[in-house]
């Protein structure tokens, strides 16, 4: 096999027309990175002059080359670059010069396409745009114009809404007009149905009317968190659809209530004061999970204690936390077993001892009881739309946030495979 074709297959560089100088290899520093560097060269007979289209004939003659150094794939770990001697031709026809095109590279550009293209496909990776562009050898601004511009744009489709919606919000970006962004997925196959900047009621308000009646229509269920502008957008605009408390903030508005009662509790009693802050995560433990078996030496107790002792040493010791502490497990207990029997029991006749944080937990379930028995009644929750939340809390912190918005939501839709990539 000849070398040109060896080094051609080597590099992945199929144009036919580029052709490699016996000596083609060589290494360069530059900002104190040691680069490959081969040299090549494009020639080949246009078939017309490509400023005034004249067929090419005696009046178009060579006219020298021009060089380009195009960054192209890393080879071995090590950046790699490509000085292409390209062909010049002057036209006597129009007095004009132009230079060879090759596929490898579009014209004004010092970048490959298939390194372009490289980049594009790892930005759906959890992955800094910094390293990405350390990795593939270009600039910061360059991986994110790449990333705005290698995928389609994202179209909302106007007609069509699934019948089952989970909504939710995500702290946004600076720029934004609001300090959350609203973010929607299909409840049944949690894909992402679309982003909308602002969480605000008239801005969703604005934002869903742009969808037909009959999409809208169609939607059956939404879940959503105790977020009060969500319902009445719920009730204005999908008028067939179920609102759904999600089981998680029902327990987390509990759990957050529980939580306050042991702060305060433990601030008033200095004797209990370190055993209550050391262990907040057993008062917050389910009950049937507390181990009843295995001994651990605890140091606020000075002895070997079981997790359920512990519990039930602060809870002897503080008739008002053990108050507390009964209700928000009933709540839990309710919850699991989709009981609104024991839910209703456990809210209608609460212990005198009951803290007001406690008491604004259970006016709050009273309010929405109608959205908890939904619940019950259903398997859907926001635990898909929580997990993408997630997704995106890891891509802003790895890149140390972002400051516009369309760029963060085009990076959310392509780590989610949303967008998909434009045709070459």
């Amino acid at each position: 096999m000849p070398h040109n074709d060896s080094i051609g297959i080597l590099l992945d560089l199929k144009d036919p027309n580029i052709t490699f100088h016996e000596n083609f290899y060589s290494e360069r520093i530059i900002k104190k990175i040691v680069h490959k560097v081969i040299r090549a060269k494009l020639t080949y007979q246009p078939n017309a002059c490509y400023k005034c289209g004249h067929i090419f004939d005696e009046q178009i003659t060579k006219h020298g080359f021009k060089k380009s150094t195009i960054k192209l794939l890393s080879t071995a770990g090590y950046p790699s670059l490509l000085d292409l001697n390209k062909q010049r031709y002057i036209c006597h026809h129009c007095h004009s010069t132009f230079t060879l095109k090759t596929d490898l590279v579009k014209k004004n550009c010092f970048i490959a396409t298939k390194t372009k293209l490289a980049i594009a496909i790892d930005a759906q990776d959890k992955i800094s745009e910094k390293d990405l562009a350390k990795r593939h050898n270009v600039s910061h601004s360059t991986v994110s114009r790449i990333i705005d511009t290698a995928y389609e744009a994202y179209k909302t489709k106007r007609n069509y809404l699934p019948k089952n919606l989970n909504f939710d919000e995500f702290k946004s970006v600076k720029e934004a007009s609001g300090a959350m962004s609203f973010l929607f997925v299909d409840a049944d196959t949690g894909e992402i149905v679309d982003i909308v900047e602002n969480r605000k009621l008239y801005y969703l308000k604005n934002y869903f009317l742009g969808f037909t009646k009959a999409a809208r229509r169609a939607v059956r269920n939404i879940v959503i968190d105790m977020y009060a502008p969500y319902m009445t957008l719920i009730k204005a605009l999908f008028p067939n659809a179920k609102i759904i408390i999600d089981k998680f903030h029902l327990v987390q508005l509990f759990n957050r209530a529980l939580n306050k009662t042991r702060i305060r509790i433990m601030n008033q009693d200095n004797e209990l004061y370190s055993k209550l802050k050391r262990y907040w995560k057993l008062i917050l433990k389910d009950r049937d999970k507390l181990d009843c078996v295995k001994l651990r030496y605890n140091h606020s107790f000075k002895k070997q204690m079981r997790e359920i002792d512990i519990v039930a040493f602060l809870l002897d010791r503080c008739p008002e936390l053990r108050a507390n502490y009964c209700l928000y497990q009933d709540i839990k207990t309710a919850i699991k077993l989709k009981s609104i029997e024991l839910l209703d029991r456990s809210i209608e006749e609460p212990d005198i001892l009951i803290s007001d944080y406690m008491l604004t937990s259970i006016k709050t379930t009273k309010k929405y009881r109608d959205y908890i028995v939904n619940m019950f009644n259903t398997e859907y929750t926001n635990g898909v739309i929580e997990g993408i939340n997630n997704k995106i809390k890891v891509i802003k912190r790895i890149a140390f946030g972002y400051r516009s918005f369309v760029h963060f939501k085009n990076r959310i839709l392509i780590t989610q495979g949303k967008l998909k990539l434009k045709a070459a």
